[in-house]
């Protein structure tokens, strides 16, 4: 279970270390291999590998004469990049990719239980703000019960 926002750095060469508490458990979950793809919100998503493979297969499923069902297979499965991470426990955002997420120096790695989502820190900075402009909006259908 991956939660929890951490700020971190890419160096020179698109690289960013994994947290330590992380690690682990990526490790764990994959033997290392780890999936790096393209979100229509303009962030990457970085799964374990074998949580990523039956949302590739339901997405590849889909009919490819269907224009909505050809975009998101592009966007999600065309853009899919196998990586490990390293001895170091860094990870290699390839430049097409920090490109498509406009990744700068400074991300954001966000946990989404079975995966990470990554995100320029202008796009984080906006999606907070998205969210406290909802106002008394701000649950969605079927979590009007949540108590915190």
């Amino acid at each position: 279970m991956f939660q929890g926002a951490a700020a971190l750095n890419l160096d020179v060469k698109g690289r960013f270390a994994i947290p330590a508490r992380h690690r682990e458990a990526l490790a764990s979950a994959a033997s290392g291999r780890l999936v790096l793809t393209a979100h229509p919100h303009r962030c990457l998503l970085l799964y374990p590998e074998p949580a990523w493979e039956p949302i590739r297969d339901k997405v590849l499923a889909a009919s490819s004469f269907n224009p909505q069902a050809a975009a998101i297979k592009r966007l999600l499965v065309g853009n899919a990049r196998e990586e490990e991470m390293d001895a170091a426990g860094r990870l290699l955002v390839a430049p097409e990719l920090r490109q498509f997420a406009q990744l700068d120096k400074q991300i954001w790695l966000v946990g989404q239980g079975s995966h990470f989502e990554i995100w320029s820190d202008a796009g984080w900075q906006q999606q907070q703000e998205a969210v406290f402009a909802l106002g008394e909006q701000f649950l969605p259908a079927g979590l009007e019960d949540l108590a915190l």
